[in-house]
């Protein structure tokens, strides 16, 4: 938001090298911080596998939301299967909170910078409230990026979620005082809880952000539709959503799931908004079993195609390859030919593009 002052910016860090699959290993919960066309945004990586951007919507803070109950042993959870990405948002948490682009189309090209930064080539997204507006978005315009889709407690068009007076009075309310505006909001995203639940989660959404950044980002998502967008959604997407959800109703969620191509909805029990809070465990096993699920789209290489994809990407010739292998040159020209037909491409170099994607190490 160019001309507005706030208090924090983020240090200058350093991106990790292009890669793909990864094991962070010693790197395991470092905050990291990357440029992006919204300004410098901090990001960590916990876990190892395929890798998943956690976008877990409106305002975030890395650090104190890892302390959350819930929210952490839902991504130590995901962590077991994944090397999980998460990163607070422009104007949030440990982001550069200054001169910074908080527009839709700024949030995206953040999480887009910031999987690039983590090796990501492919990756699924785990997209929360507003975050799930950013994943639709993420997949709709780089499907050859996204693998899958997991849309939280999401809507297409945030006009939905109130009439306008109640959208205007909420808006006015933040920006006119955060500390009875965090209160009323964390009355309205959480369900079940005691007093001091509810004073602890404002005190969070205050840390999160200033009361000029959290206005325009819920004034964001109030004012966002990427119903234009569902229909150029390819990835394998799954919609969960609380039945009884106190922020946004499970109506939307189901109209949400209609309109893309494929998707599954899945009702969940419970009234909260955030999917750490309350019955969390029905979310993390929807969301591990759709994402650990085998896709029938994905490219299914045998043992022997895979070797020769490693030496086609070693730049061996197919005479080299089939002495390798000790096989005729034809049959290697056959394997090549098959590497073709099951990747969809038409170039040994494509074929050398994607193998090094399924066989790049960790991050230095």
């Amino acid at each position: 938001m160019p001309g507005q002052t706030f208090p924090h910016r983020a240090p200058v860090g350093t991106c990790t090298p292009p890669g793909g699959h990864v094991s962070m290993g010693a790197m395991a919960g470092a905050v990291r911080y990357c440029g992006s066309a919204a300004g410098r945004i901090a990001y960590r990586c916990t876990g190892a596998g395929p890798a998943l951007l956690v976008d877990p919507g409106w305002v975030t803070h890395l650090k104190a939301m890892s302390s959350i109950a819930g929210f952490h042993e839902i991504v130590e959870a995901l962590g077991r299967h994944f090397m999980v990405i998460r990163f607070d948002k422009p104007g949030c948490g440990l982001s550069d909170r200054e001169a910074v682009d908080l527009s839709f189309d700024g949030q995206v090209a953040a999480a887009l910078a910031v999987a690039d930064a983590a090796n990501a080539d492919r990756f699924s997204v785990f997209g929360a409230s507003q975050g799930g507006q950013v994943a639709v978005a993420l997949a709709a315009r780089h499907p050859a990026r996204i693998r899958s889709l997991v849309l939280y407690g999401t809507c297409a068009d945030g006009r939905e979620l109130a009439t306008a007076p109640v959208r205007a009075s909420l808006l006015d309310l933040v920006s006119a005082h955060w500390g009875l505006g965090s209160r009323v909001l964390a009355d309205i995203f959480l369900s079940d809880v005691t007093g001091a639940d509810i004073d602890a989660f404002a005190r969070l959404q205050r840390a999160c952000a200033s009361p000029q950044v959290a206005r325009s980002l819920l004034e964001l998502y109030y004012a966002t539709d990427v119903g234009p967008l569902l229909d150029q959604v390819r990835a394998r997407t799954a919609v969960l959503h609380r039945e009884g959800d106190t922020a946004v109703p499970f109506a939307l969620g189901r109209d949400l799931a209609s309109r893309i191509e494929g998707a599954t909805l899945t009702p969940l029990p419970g009234a909260g908004h955030l999917f750490y809070q309350g019955p969390w465990q029905p979310v993390l096993d929807a969301a591990l079993a759709f994402l650990t699920a085998e896709d029938p789209r994905e490219p299914r290489l045998t043992d022997r195609e895979i070797q020769v994809s490693r030496l086609v990407a070693d730049g061996l010739t197919t005479r080299e390859i089939a002495a390798r292998l000790g096989v005729a040159a034809r049959t290697a020209d056959t394997h090549v030919q098959n590497i073709r037909h099951k990747l969809k491409v038409r170039s040994r170099a494509q074929i050398a593009a994607w193998s090094t994607r399924q066989d790049a190490g960790p991050p230095d």
